[in-house]
């Protein structure tokens, strides 16, 4: 049984700053490309954020480019983004999963909300 469970969302002003985490289960981790996605209210779910298996390289939306910045810890099974500089737009729920995505394992997710 995969796992994805993500954490470090909350309520936070224009301007500030959140760091989400996502615990993985071993079998999926190591081995894949893990992204960030989020899924605003009445709109598709979009991937913002990509990194190697390795973690050597890196990709991101146009929209949270300079922003954001995603991370791994392959010996704890963790992919981290950081989010600065956050804007109302960016509210919404953030996951995480493999890419390409497999849709089986989608987790909880975690919200985040940027006041104005």
């Amino acid at each position: 049984q995969v796992q994805l469970v993500e954490s470090g969302g909350g309520l936070v002003q224009a301007g500030g700053s959140l760091r989400l985490s996502c615990a993985a289960s071993a079998k999926i981790f190591s081995i894949n490309a893990m992204g960030w996605y989020r899924q605003a209210p009445g709109k598709q779910r979009e991937l913002v954020a990509v990194i190697t298996s390795g973690g050597g390289s890196t990709n991101y939306a146009d929209s949270v480019k300079g922003r954001f910045t995603i991370s791994r810890d392959n010996a704890k099974n963790t992919v981290y983004l950081q989010m600065n500089s956050l804007k109302p737009e960016d509210t919404a729920v953030y996951y995480c999963n493999v890419v390409p995505v497999n849709r089986s394992y989608w987790g909880q997710g975690t919200q985040v909300t940027v006041s104005s």
